[in-house]
């Protein structure tokens, strides 16, 4: 096996009585160590390119992790033979767009595209020097884009099924979803994220990686260019590159009608349902309405003494999933639909769910009314969809949809989260691409009409929704201008208690705490010195995007 045999070559060892898998992550001539040493047992095929081996070093150090965990995602699905160098004429490329014009030389470059905008002449224009990494958000985008680029000349590779083609040096551009951040593409010169500021490109799991650091990474060590393309630019991404602002008459065009509605004078007794909204959808065909709370009934209170319906053990807001029952979110605690101060059973509902408030559109509209929340299965058939964010990263911008309306936008905008307003705007530019931008129309209904996210959707202009942020993150110490990692698990107590050099707050009502530092590699330097408890679990969440 010595001549196939390469840094990255995946191999099978014996251990243990058994085989199992394995990557060289070096070569040499005699041995480093005073053990009897084993021969390989076998050579199962290629793997991930030899500077990806360093790359996973890097990653398992900058997410406190291990580095198997990213050399699995650089790895192929299934066992491909080891090839070497390019197989025939080099890949085809798709002919330069007009009018498409790219910042030049290696660095991170944010470059903002309105909602609505075909990413694929771009595409096409970084590809111009040379093989290029497209990282995406989803797995329809990535079918979407690398059918284009195929359609017009390119030899695209879509990962993870054209693995073998894109490590071979088979293709000029290769296409795929966050774990193609790990892709091989021999030569890369050029790498770009589409929706760089999409939450889809970092993980939930720890590691909580994100696709977006890996590629800037990986394009500074191979001193290539990297193009974030974005509707909404984040203050992280504007940290860490300069902005490229969209064309103000293109900006404007991308971006849909947006139709204001003021609620701090309406009458209480409408609930959700403006005058303007139920107009909406009883005359347009196709409308999508988003409201971001699940089930039926999510805030209740004592119709007899005002008190608010909480849970008897840990005294979180109970919610009702059927009538005459209540249940706590939190921790499973279940009782009958009384007041526990006055053992009242007049509850009235004070903040509803998606499913109650399905039943009050369907009544308004006078149509049936379909339900989206992130546990549905196929898309209801039905014109007139409700449902949770799920919806729109389930809707197809080519389905026609007439109009998006956000029936309680300030529950996005006032989230008890960092990210709050940055996530908002995604949102609302999700939405525009959802109604394929002038084409189709945003309904916002508000009681916080000045804020600087309602502002940028109006105005098309997404820069305002970062008015403040980094003045805020600044003073907090938080990312980009810091370091923060959420530790919970039974063995978290006593780890975080050992840590040095940062600062531990904590624990929360969710028994979780928060670890902060000045710099980032301080924070990992402190992650990394304190050992791992043999028992206990023990999760670290370093930069996660819901804190």
């Amino acid at each position: 096996m010595a001549d196939a045999l390469t840094v990255g070559t995946e191999v099978r060892l014996p251990l243990g009585g058994r085989r199992v898998g394995g990557w060289v992550l070096g070569l040499s001539d005699q041995a480093t160590v005073e053990i009897a040493l084993k021969p390989i047992a076998k050579l199962r095929g290629a793997g991930p390119e030899p500077d990806l081996i360093d790359l996973a070093g890097w990653a398992a150090w900058w997410w406190t992790s291990k580095r198997a965990t990213f050399l699995r995602s650089a790895s192929a699905p299934r066992a491909v033979p080891v090839t070497a160098g390019r197989a025939g004429a080099p890949p085809g490329r798709a002919p330069a767009p007009s009018g498409v014009v790219l910042p030049a030389g290696a660095g991170f470059h944010v470059i903002e595209r309105p909602p609505a905008d075909d990413p694929t002449p771009f595409v096409a224009a970084a590809a111009q020097a040379g093989p290029t990494l497209v990282i995406v958000p989803t797995v329809a985008r990535a079918e979407v884009l690398a059918g284009r680029l195929r359609r017009a000349g390119a030899d695209a590779a879509l990962l993870p099924g054209d693995w073998a083609a894109a490590r071979a040096g088979r293709a000029g551009v290769v296409v795929g979803t966050r774990a193609a951040a790990w892709g091989p593409c021999p030569g890369l010169a050029a790498v770009v994220v589409l929706d760089a500021h999409d939450e889809g490109l970092t993980s939930e799991g720890a590691p909580t990686w994100g696709a977006v650091a890996v590629a800037a990474e990986r394009a500074r060590r191979a001193a290539v260019p990297l193009y974030a393309l974005t509707p909404c630019p984040t203050v992280e991404l504007l940290a860490g590159g300069a902005l490229t602002p969209a064309p103000p008459g293109r900006r404007r065009e991308g971006w849909p009608i947006t139709e204001l509605i003021d609620r701090r004078h309406d009458d209480p007794r409408l609930g959700l349902w403006s005058d303007r909204l139920v107009r909406l959808v009883r005359n347009q065909d196709r409308v999508a309405c988003i409201l971001n709370r699940t089930g039926r009934v999510r805030l209740l209170g004592c119709a007899a003494c005002g008190e608010l319906a909480r849970c008897e053990v840990c005294q979180a807001a109970v919610t009702a999933p059927a009538p005459g029952h209540l249940l706590c979110p939190r921790c499973g605690h279940e009782r009958p639909a009384l007041c526990t101060r006055c053992d009242s059973t007049r509850l009235k509902t004070l903040r509803i769910g998606v499913s109650r408030a399905r039943e009050d559109l369907e009544r308004l509209a006078g149509r049936p009314v379909g339900e989206v929340t992130a546990s549905t299965g196929e898309l209801p058939g039905t014109d007139l969809l409700i449902g949770t964010s799920a919806l729109l990263h389930r809707l197809d911008p080519r389905a026609g949809v007439g109009a998006v309306a956000f029936v309680d936008f300030d529950q996005d905008l006032m989230a008890p989260r960092v990210r709050a307003a940055e996530q908002a705007l995604a949102l609302a530019a999700l939405a525009g691409r959802i109604v394929r931008g002038r084409r189709g129309r945003l309904l916002i209904q508000t009681r916080l009409p000045d804020h600087p996210v309602v502002n940028a959707v109006i105005s098309a202009d997404p820069t305002l929704a970062l008015d403040g942020e980094e003045d805020l993150r600044r003073t907090l110490g938080l990312p980009p201008f810091g370091a923060v990692a959420v530790v919970h698990g039974e063995a978290a107590a006593g780890w975080v208690s050992r840590l040095e050099g940062v600062d531990v707050a904590g624990p929360n009502n969710q028994g979780r705490w928060l670890v902060k530092a000045g710099r980032r590699a301080d924070l990992c330097n402190a992650l990394a010195a304190e050992p791992r408890p043999t028992a206990g679990t023990l999760r670290v969440a370093v930069d996660p995007t819901d804190y």
